[in-house]
């Protein structure tokens, strides 16, 4: 069936309850901003404010529930999600309401499947909006409710084990913190010395190639990570970026190669994106990268520059943005644990790292699968007629 995307859902505007007044806010209801969107997962997880009945009643935000949809529109647009309970939310928004003859979890990919339509279909001078105009000016081809259940139940069951797998990798970060925790800050000896994050492995900057030599840049290369790469890519390894650089480029810039299980911190636009090299790296001028001492070894120094991520962002300098310098970065105090200690950490963190690494990549898999199948299940390419709904 033909029609348009303003037909098969309810469109909710939201609002924001006045922000002068306590008794509208810190309440029981979450209330969604666009910077509550996880582009990692299908469902909004907590929120960073919260509203009270009062606030809800007294403002034009309404209050979705479990199973509907929201999506930025101003801004930042085309961040999607699931509502998993009740929750409130702001105007840069829209809540959608899938109608009778749409299954909601059907109506989630359908949307994604246009994002980029609706991204096209923007309205605003300043900034980019997403209307209800935007939704009444896209048709699509809408299936009967039996397809629509067994297309959706393809693509959840894709990313529900996608969604498993993060969360076995949290709940193993969270012990490795814990154990960083206890080891070198609960019980802390005092023979340690203190050092300087320069005891602990070379700082190494970066750089970049001529924009303007294509000799430079290639698709399968040597691996090259910019800030943006880890913007893009929350996995905590990484092992290429948008794109790689040639042998040439890499000998005709400031690049330099790192060993696996470098430590990448980005210095600058933004300071503290941290990521593990997944096989040799190189990276752009953004990065003050820590090399590790043997002797150190890869997981004392990501979780200690985990911990010490605000006081690094504090010393920061520089007018136009600020930016953590290599001479900086090299005299940032460190506690340097004994060997002992050193050694029965990484031990205790290596499994799990390898864990982590290969839900990581089998996410990553997944994902391209799921991106492959969708616009073919979406367009019919893919026949679900015999598909368990």
């Amino acid at each position: 069936m033909i029609c348009k995307l303003s037909d098969i859902m309810e469109i909710i505007g939201g609002g924001t309850p006045k922000t002068t007044n306590p008794e509208y806010w810190n309440g029981s209801i979450p209330w969604i901003s666009v910077k509550d969107f996880n582009g990692e997962r299908r469902y909004v997880g907590r929120t960073e404010k919260s509203i009270t009945e009062k606030g809800l009643t007294h403002s034009s935000t309404k209050l979705l529930k479990n199973g509907d949809l929201i999506i930025s529109a101003r801004g930042t647009v085309g961040e999607l999600a699931i509502i998993p309970s009740a929750m409130a939310f702001n105007q840069s928004c829209y809540g959608l309401r899938a109608k009778e003859n749409v299954e909601s979890m059907f109506l989630y990919y359908l949307l994604l499947n246009n994002m980029n339509i609706l991204k096209h279909h923007t309205h605003g001078s300043v900034f980019d909006t997403i209307t209800r105009n935007t939704f009444e000016s896209i048709e699509i081809d809408l299936p009967d409710m039996d397809k629509q259940k067994r297309i959706a139940g393809i693509l959840s069951a894709i990313d529900d084990k996608i969604e498993l797998n993060t969360a076995i990798n949290e709940n193993l970060e969270q012990q490795a913190q814990a154990y960083f925790i206890e080891i070198f800050v609960t019980n802390t000896k005092s023979e340690w010395r203190t050092g300087t994050i320069s005891d602990l492995g070379n700082v190494v900057g970066g750089g970049t190639p001529s924009k303007k030599v294509n000799e430079y840049y290639t698709n399968t290369g040597i691996a090259w990570i910019t800030p943006k790469d880890l913007s893009n890519n929350k996995s905590k390894f990484i092992s290429h970026g948008e794109i790689d650089i040639t042998d040439l480029g890499l000998a005709k810039s400031n690049a330099t190669l790192m060993p696996n299980g470098t430590i990448l911190f980005s210095s600058r636009a933004p300071i503290g994106y941290i990521a593990i090299a997944d096989g040799q790296v190189s990276t752009n001028q953004g990065f003050k990268s820590i090399v590790p001492f043997e002797s150190i070894g890869t997981a004392y120094i990501y979780y200690f520059l985990k911990k010490n991520l605000s006081a690094i962002e504090n010393i920061a300098s520089g007018s136009t943005f600020k930016e953590i310098s290599g001479s900086t970065m090299k005299k940032f105090p460190a506690i340097i644990p004994d060997t002992d200690s050193l050694s029965k950490f990484q031990q205790f963190c290596n499994p799990l790292f390898e864990q982590q690494k290969a839900l990581e990549h089998e996410n990553q898999r997944l994902s391209a699968i799921r991106d492959i199948l969708l616009p073919k299940l979406m367009n019919g390419e893919i026949d679900v007629s015999r598909v368990e709904a």
